[in-house]
């Protein structure tokens, strides 16, 4: 199996070198951006038999709120500083402003420390305008080619076509330091409870077990943003964000400091940062702890914090384990699936955000994806944000135990298993 041992960069890694500034403005001056879009189309179409171990690094340039002209060469620069070490690396300057860099023998550590460095340059003096077309909030996504070739190869045909060139509109701009103040004063005096959901994780595998798994608690951004700051967009600013969510931990652990009645008799898990766990909010929420709880909750980590934050994860592994909490990695793909050993670093549970993409993989590459599920066994998959049937009967083929989302609270409110409902919609299917 893979391991994951990548080393975050420090603060004052994320500045480029002079030699780094001066290379990029002298290929500025000598060389006009070309657009590669009917080179890389060419490409992929040629090496649709040779994908297996090459890899996509897409950087979303376009979504910063800020364009300059020279973003994309400033990438090149930094990129190609790889190429020496690589099998195979090759960049790819795109019509709408983004940069696809197809690349083979590189050690994941070494490429995300790489985008790391580039969305903390990029992200210091402006913001993104909005999530990814991979429904993420960063500035970049890593992915196996082989898993995600029809998307990549429609999404490159689509710019070819001049369909595809279109920059995500604002419709909000992004909250300030001064905004984020107020929001923090509000929160400090506003009863969070209303906005406390839960959502059950359901095992549709064992006809045995009829309780949930746990239910996620979790509170609703986008209802809190309506709410306390109803014209500014929170997630926009990536640090601010980040520092927004570490302060909502904190008063959600006030919250269930003062009870957790409401949950008893249920395993829970808690959405959480990693520094918030290894804060004296969390301690004292610790402390308060009813023993009926104790060995039932799990510490829902995503995996942008997991990989920023590797030495504080090793923490809370070991804090984790020493107080009997599990832990859960958010926010997966099939490409973090086939390229994290989650046994090595220890977690009980891994959430795979379903996308209908996953419906297109070949099905090699999906015997692929099986395998490293199947293989490990110490790792319970979680298929989240499920709103279809289709996503649940993909979940049962290919060994996803848990699943969770809209489909499923939809046909528990009908008081139907969801292991029924499955059987009735391949029913559906075959008549």
């Amino acid at each position: 199996m893979s391991s994951f041992l990548g080393k975050v960069p420090s603060k004052d890694r994320v500045r480029l070198s002079s030699v780094e500034k001066q290379q990029a403005v002298k290929n500025v001056t000598e060389k006009k951006v070309e657009f590669d879009n009917d080179k890389l189309l060419q490409l992929l179409r040629n090496a649709k038999s040779e994908l297996q171990g090459m890899r996509l690094i897409h950087l979303h340039l376009s979504l910063l709120r800020e364009r300059d002209s020279n973003n994309q060469m400033l990438v090149r620069t930094v990129v190609s500083e790889l190429s020496y070490k690589a099998a195979y690396l090759q960049v790819f300057a795109i019509s709408n402003g983004d940069v696809i860099v197809l690349y083979r023998g590189l050690k994941l550590a070494s490429i995300t420390e790489v985008c790391q460095k580039l969305e903390q340059l990029f992200l210091a003096r402006t913001v993104l305008t909005g999530l990814n077309p991979y429904r993420e909030n960063s500035l970049y996504s890593i992915m196996e080619l082989s898993l995600n070739f029809i998307n990549v190869t429609r999404f490159v045909e689509e710019l070819v076509r001049g369909t595809g060139v279109a920059i995500a509109e604002v419709t909000k701009p992004p909250i300030t330091l001064e905004e984020m103040a107020k929001l923090e004063r509000a929160m400090a005096m506003f009863d969070l409870s209303p906005f406390l959901l839960n959502q059950p994780i359901i095992n549709i595998a064992d006809q045995t077990v009829t309780d949930p798994e746990y239910y996620e608690l979790y509170i609703s951004i986008r209802l809190l943003q309506e709410r306390l700051c109803p014209d500014y967009d929170i997630a926009a600013n990536k640090w601010l964000f980040q520092y927004f969510t570490a302060n909502l931990d904190q008063s959600v652990l006030r919250a269930l400091g003062h009870g957790l009645s409401f949950m008893r008799g249920r395993r829970i898990g808690l959405n959480i940062n990693l520094s918030s766990v290894m804060s004296t909010g969390f301690v004292k929420f610790d402390e308060r702890l009813p023993l009926d709880f104790r060995g039932n909750i799990v510490l829902e980590i995503s995996k942008s914090d997991l990989i920023e934050n590797l030495t504080l994860f090793d923490e809370v592994c070991e804090f984790a384990k020493d107080r009997k909490y599990s832990i859960s990695i958010d926010a997966l793909n099939p490409f973090w699936v086939t390229n994290f050993d989650l046994e090595y670093l220890d977690v009980q549970y891994a959430k795979i955000f379903w996308s209908p993409y996953m419906l297109e993989m070949d099905p090699n590459l999906k015997k692929y994806f099986l395998e490293r599920i199947s293989e490990q066994e110490g790792c319970r998959f979680v298929l989240a944000r499920c709103d279809t049937v289709a996503s649940l009967i993909f979940a049962r083929e290919v060994g996803i135990k848990y699943v969770q989302g809209r489909a499923v609270d939809n046909i528990m409110r009908k008081g139907v298993s969801v292991r029924q409902a499955i059987q009735a919609a391949d029913g559906m299917m075959m008549g």
